[in-house]
C-alpha cells in the first residue's frame, strides 16, 4: 500500500518542483536583467561624464594684467574676473565660513551626502517641484567645471557620481581650492580672492572672520545677498553663517558675537579710473593680433609695459586742463575739441605717457598713434637738420622776401607763401628764420636742398606716413602721427641716434613662460653733430622764439611750435636729455581753432602742465655737446663773427671743421629762381 501510495503523489511533486524550478528561474532572468540593465543603463548615463584626471592641473580662465613701469596694476583684460589663491594661503577661519554655510559635513562624505539628498528630496515632494538641491561643495565643483546647471534628476545623478569619483581622486582641500578659486561671489568677481579685492580691497589671505562670514554668505544668491545693493539682507545672512560656524564647533559663542558686532568696511563700489584707457587699448590690440583673444582672456598673462603711473595722471591731467581753458576764452561747446600727448623717454623709446583724447568712453580714436595732421611749422626742424647735414650752418642767411610759385591748384595759378605775421624781415640768419618761425626762409631752404633729400632724411629720422613732392612740405602740409614727430624729434634729443618706440617690457603667462621681452636698440641715423646743431637752435625757441610760453620751466628744454594753415591744428614738441613729449590740439572735423590759438597758445601749455608734474623733483640736465663741436660769438644778425662782448651777440655753434668765415654766407637768388 505504501508503495502504491508513493507512486500516486509523485506526479504531484514533480508539478511542485517544476514550478519551484520556473520561479527561480524567472527570479535569476530578473534579477540578470534588472542586474545588466543597470549596469547598461549605468553605462549609458555615465558615457558623457568627463574624466577628472584634468583636475590635478586646473587651468581656470584667468585675467590678463597689465603692469606700469613700477609694476603698479594699470588695468585688466578677462571674460571673468578671476584671481588665483592657493588653498594654503586662505586662512583656516575663511575655509570654515563656506564649509558651514555650504556644506557641513564636508569633511565626513564621500562626495555626495545621502542624508543631504533625501532631506532635500523629502522638500521637493512636499513642494511639487525642485526648491532645494542639497549639493555638496564637491557636487558644486563637480557642476561648476563639467556640468550644465539644469535641475534634473539624471543631472543630479550624473553630479553624485563625478562628485564620488572627485572625492577618491582628490584630498578634500584639493577640493576646496577648486571650489574657491571657481565659485562666483557677485559684481563680476569669480573666486575668493577676486571677491576679497572687490568687496574689501586685499587679499583673501588678510581675511577677518565678519569679512570670510560675510563672502561664505554670496554662494547662495550673489545678487540678493550683495552687501553694496542690500545691505540688511547681507549682514543677516553673515550672522547665519557665523551662528552655523558656531553650531559646527569651527568658532566659539563669544567669536560669532564680536563678529557679528564688527562693523564691515566695504570698498567704495565705484568704476574704475580709466586714466590710461587709450594707452591700455594700444596695449589690448597688439596683445589680442599677435597671440589671439583665448590666450589675452584667459590665461592670466603679466604685460609689464612702459607706463608711467603717476605721469600718465599727470598727462591725462594736463590736457584736460588745456582743452577746458581753450573751450572757456573761446567759448567752445564744451567737449568738440580734441588734444593728445605722447611722451616718450629719449634713450630708450620707452612710452612713458599716452593719451589719446579727452575722453575714450566717447571716442576710442587713438589720436596719438593713429590720426594723420598736418604737423605744421612742427616740420621745419626736420627740414633745417638736412639742411645743416648738406654743408649750411645756423649763421647762413636766408633773404626773408616775397617769393612766387606756378601752381595750377590756386585760383590765379600762383602760390605765393607768407609768412605768419604777413611781413618780411629780409636777410636773417637759419637760427633766426627757425626760432621766429619764418615761412618764406623755410621754403627757400628746401628748395635749395632738395625736396627729394628732405623726404628721404624726414624718413631717415622716423617719419613714416607719405610725404608730399613739392615745396610746401617745408611748412607742414604733409599729415604725420604725434607718435612719428615725436620719434623724429627724439633723434634730435638723443644725440642723432632714433628708437623704435615701444609700450611692453615684458608678457609673461601664468606659469612664467615669457611670451617676449623688449631689447631697446639704437641706431646712429645722422651725425651727433648735426643733432646737436639743431637742438641748440631749438633752445632758442623756448628761450625767445614761438616757444618761449614755457620758459617758466626753468630748466634746458629745446622745442618747436606747429600751427597749420586756418589754425585747424595746434603742436607743441619739446625735449630735455631725458624726456621728449608732443602736443596735438585741434577738432576732429578739422575746422579752425580760432585766429590767436596757435601752437604756443594751444598746445604749449598742455605740454608745460604736464612737464612741470614730470620733471618735478629730477635734477637739471644740460645737453651733452658732442666732439666736434666748436662754439664761435657772432652777431646775432649777420652770423659773422664778432669779437668782444656786447649787445646784439651770442655765442654759435659751427662744426669745428667749418667754422663761420668773416664774410656772410648767404643763398643767392635770381629772377628765374622767383617761378622755379
Amino acid at each position: 500500500m505504501a508503495n502504491r501510495k508513493n507512486r500516486k503523489d509523485s506526479p504531484g511533486e514533480a508539478v511542485r518542483l517544476s514550478r519551484l524550478l520556473k520561479i527561480f528561474f524567472i527570479v535569476f532572468f530578473a534579477i540578470l536583467v534588472v542586474t545588466v540593465g543597470g549596469t547598461a543603463a549605468y553605462y549609458l548615463i555615465t558615457l558623457d561624464l568627463p574624466g577628472i584626471d584634468a583636475l590635478k592641473d586646473y587651468r581656470p580662465s584667468i585675467a590678463s594684467r597689465v603692469l606700469d613701469e613700477n609694476d603698479e596694476l594699470i588695468d585688466e583684460f578677462f571674460l571673468e574676473d578671476r584671481k588665483m589663491i592657493k588653498i594654503a594661503d586662505v586662512p583656516k577661519i575663511a575655509q570654515y565660513a563656506f564649509v558651514a554655510a555650504e556644506d557641513s559635513r564636508f569633511y565626513q562624505h564621500k562626495g555626495f551626502d545621502i542624508q543631504s539628498i533625501f532631506r532635500a528630496m523629502f522638500k521637493n515632494v512636499e513642494a511639487g517641484k525642485i526648491v532645494q538641491g542639497g549639493s555638496t561643495i564637491t557636487q558644486q565643483v563637480a557642476k561648476l567645471m563639467y556640468l550644465t546647471p539644469e535641475r534634473k534628476y539624471i543631472r543630479k545623478f550624473k553630479e553624485a557620481i563625478l562628485s564620488y569619483r572627485i572625492d577618491k581622486y582628490l584630498t578634500k582641500d584639493e577640493i576646496l581650492n577648486l571650489y574657491l578659486n571657481q565659485i562666483y561671489l557677485g559684481h563680476g568677481t569669480y573666486g575668493i580672492e577676486s571677491a576679497s579685492i572687490g568687496y574689501f580691497g586685499k587679499s583673501a589671505k588678510d581675511l577677518t572672520l565678519p569679512e570670510a562670514a560675510l563672502l561664505a554668505g554670496l554662494p547662495k544668491a550673489p545678487t540678493t545677498y550683495s552687501p553694496f545693493l542690500y545691505f540688511d539682507r547681507a549682514k543677516q545672512r553673515q550672522i547665519y553663517v557665523l551662528t552655523r560656524m558656531m553650531e559646527e564647533g569651527f568658532i566659539t559663542s563669544d567669536q560669532m558675537q564680536q563678529a557679528a558686532a564688527q562693523p564691515l568696511n566695504l570698498r567704495p563700489m565705484k568704476p574704475k579710473d580709466k586714466v590710461a584707457a587709450y594707452f591700455v587699448e594700444h596695449v589690448r590690440r597688439y596683445v589680442q593680433e599677435k597671440y589671439g583673444g583665448d590666450i589675452l582672456y584667459k590665461e592670466g598673462l603679466t604685460i609689464y609695459t612702459t607706463l608711467n603711473l603717476p605721469l600718465q595722471k599727470a598727462a591725462r591731467d594736463a590736457v584736460i586742463k588745456g582743452l577746458t581753458e581753450m573751450e572757456t576764452r573761446n567759448k567752445y561747446e564744451a567737449g568738440l575739441v580734441q588734444g593728445a600727448l605722447y611722451c616718450m623717454d629719449v634713450k630708450t623709446g620707452a612710452i612713458r605717457a599716452l593719451v589719446g583724447g579727452r575722453e575714450f568712453a566717447k571716442s576710442e580714436f587713438n589720436r596719438a598713434t593713429q590720426s594723420r595732421r598736418q604737423p605744421g611749422s612742427a616740420f621745419k626742424p626736420l627740414v633745417y637738420t638736412a639742411a645743416f647735414d648738406k654743408g649750411m650752418n645756423p649763421s647762413t642767411r636766408f633773404v626773408d622776401s616775397p617769393i612766387v610759385f606756378e601752381d595750377p591748384s590756386q585760383e590765379d595759378g600762383l602760390w605765393k607763401p607768407k609768412n605768419f605775421d604777413e611781413k618780411f624781415l629780409g636777410p636773417i640768419t637759419m637760427r633766426t628764420a627757425l626760432v621766429q618761425s619764418r615761412n618764406v626762409v623755410t621754403v627757400k631752404i628746401l628748395q635749395d636742398i632738395g625736396i627729394d633729400y628732405a623726404t628721404s632724411y624726414a624718413a631717415n629720422m622716423g617719419i613714416e606716413s607719405p610725404l608730399s613732392r613739392n615745396l610746401s612740405l617745408a611748412l607742414g602740409s604733409s599729415g604725420v602721427t604725434l607718435q612719428e614727430l615725436v620719434r623724429a624729434y627724439g633723434v634730435l634729443a638723443n644725440g642723432g641716434k632714433k628708437v623704435t618706440p615701444y609700450f611692453i617690457r615684458k608678457i609673461v603667462d601664468r606659469t612664467g613662460n615669457v611670451f617676449e621681452e623688449a631689447k631697446p636698440q639704437a641706431e646712429q641715423v645722422i651725425d651727433p653733430r648735426i643733432a646737436f646743431m639743431t637742438t641748440y637752435i631749438m633752445q632758442d625757441v623756448v628761450e625767445s622764439g614761438t616757444g618761449r610760453r614755457v620758459k617758466s620751466i626753468g630748466r634746458p628744454v629745446a622745442g618747436k611750435t606747429g600751427t597749420t594753415n586756418d589754425i585747424r591744428d595746434a603742436w607743441f614738441v619739446g625735449f630735455t636729455p631725458s624726456f621728449i613729449t608732443g602736443v596735438w590740439v585741434g577738432f576732429d572735423q578739422e575746422k579752425s581753432l580760432g585766429r590767436q590759438e596757435v601752437g604756443g597758445r594751444a598746445a604749449a601749455p598742455i605740454w608745460l602742465y604736464f612737464m612741470e608734474k614730470a620733471l618735478q623733483g629730477k635734477p637739471v640736465e644740460t645737453f651733452p655737446v658732442p666732439e666736434g663741436i666748436i662754439f664761435v660769438k657772432v652777431d646775432a644778425k649777420t652770423g659773422l663773427p664778432a669779437p668782444g662782448a656786447g649787445a646784439g651777440t651770442l655765442f654759435e655753434c659751427f662744426l669745428d671743421n667749418a667754422p663761420p668765415s668773416d664774410t656772410p654766407q648767404e643763398a643767392n637768388e635770381s629772377a628765374a629762381e622767383l617761378f622755379r
